[in-house]
């Protein structure tokens, strides 16, 4: 598929991404527990993509797998739990609007680490280097004016309350600095993860099979620290109410759907590439937001959005300069490869032609 279809899924997934964020915001007011959230959602995650894999493999076997591909897949589940718990119980103690910033730091963790990995080259010289560097910084600088400059209104809305006021409430309270210690955690175990999934996909290139085991070892993490941390019993009973749509949003859409995805664009594009669409999912947000609920749209949320759009150009540019130059330097070197091979051939031709002089 063209670069151009894995730029369209990672838009979808930041979609059905923004739409599970909305879920959540409206079930934690309820009362959802977020540890039996993560626990019930991963469960029904593993037995969808149980099923896929039947309906997948039924005409081939998938490639077999050996214990260090296992023991890095397991790394992988223990992240996994980690970043989900860090960033439901910072949510629950700050707001929607530190979490949405502190992801947005993600592409930053992500370069930086995929730097020091060395899986991406800094090479400042290159004009693709420099775009993607640049490209980084202004997507975070325009997330960043998103959620905290609110400028004058742009629109009349039904909602007076906003997230920005939000912010503002739960800055003064004693609990949000630690909020906003655990998700900048979770983050920054967010960028390991797709450095490392990227990493095990080029010694086990089967994204869903990678997807499934990694579920299932969460599942069982995901129920022991549900059993440790959750002290009330009637957490687990499930209601037919915006809990249960949750959960099951969560587990077909984003669990399943959303990881298969990023796990096949980190294999295709890398994981910078991957990480550059998280300030995009403000942009949807904000215009979600403004469609469906009514929120009053904001001069900082425009020029912050036109800012992300900007940097994520740029980004996108440069990681397409990249492969051109790479698809040139494997044409020349088939080109000499083919060149090489045929020399011999030549050579024996005039040695035959000679004899018969």
């Amino acid at each position: 598929m063209p670069g151009t279809g894995v730029t369209a899924v990672m838009i979808v997934a930041q979609f059905l991404t923004v739409g599970l964020n909305t879920l959540i915001k409206a079930s934690m007011a309820k009362g959802m527990s977020n540890f039996v959230y993560v626990a019930y959602s991963n469960l029904l995650a593993f037995c969808f993509l149980l099923l896929s894999n039947i309906v997948y493999y039924r005409n081939r076997a998938p490639t077999p797998i050996n214990n260090w591909i296992l023991l890095r897949i397991f790394v992988l589940s223990v992240l996994s739990i980690s970043i989900q718990t860090l960033i439901y119980t910072g949510l629950g103690l700050s707001s929607p609007t530190l979490t949405s910033t502190m992801e947005d730091l993600i592409p930053a963790y992500t370069f930086i680490v995929a730097i020091i990995s060395r899986m991406e080259k800094l090479d400042l010289k290159l004009g693709s280097c420099q775009a993607k560097s640049i490209g980084t910084v202004v997507s975070i600088a325009g997330a960043l004016i998103v959620t905290l400059y609110k400028g004058l209104p742009m629109t009349s809305g039904v909602m007076p309350n906003n997230l920005h006021s939000e912010f503002l409430v739960s800055s003064q309270q004693s609990e949000w600095l630690l909020g906003g210690f655990l998700l900048a955690a979770g983050s920054f175990l967010a960028s390991i993860y797709l450095i490392l999934q990227t990493w095990t996909l080029k010694d086990y290139p089967e994204e869903l099979m990678l997807t499934t085991i990694c579920c299932s070892f969460v599942v069982i993490l995901s129920f022991i620290v549900a059993f440790i941390a959750e002290e009330n019993p009637t957490a687990w009973i499930l209601k037919p109410d915006m809990e249960l749509i949750c959960i099951f949003y969560s587990a077909t859409l984003v669990i399943s759907m959303r990881s298969v995805m990023h796990a096949w664009a980190c294999r295709m594009k890398g994981p910078v590439y991957v990480a550059m669409f998280n300030p995009l999912g403000i942009v949807i947000a904000l215009a979600m937001g403004v469609t469906f609920l009514g929120d009053i749209l904001y001069l900082g949320s425009v020029i912050g959005a036109a800012i992300i759009a900007i940097g994520f150009y740029a980004v996108i540019w440069g990681q397409a300069q990249e492969e051109k130059i790479a698809r040139e330097k494997n044409g020349i070197c088939s080109i000499i490869s083919s060149s090489s091979s045929e020399a011999p051939l030549l050579q024996n031709k005039d040695n035959d032609t000679g004899s018969f002089v």
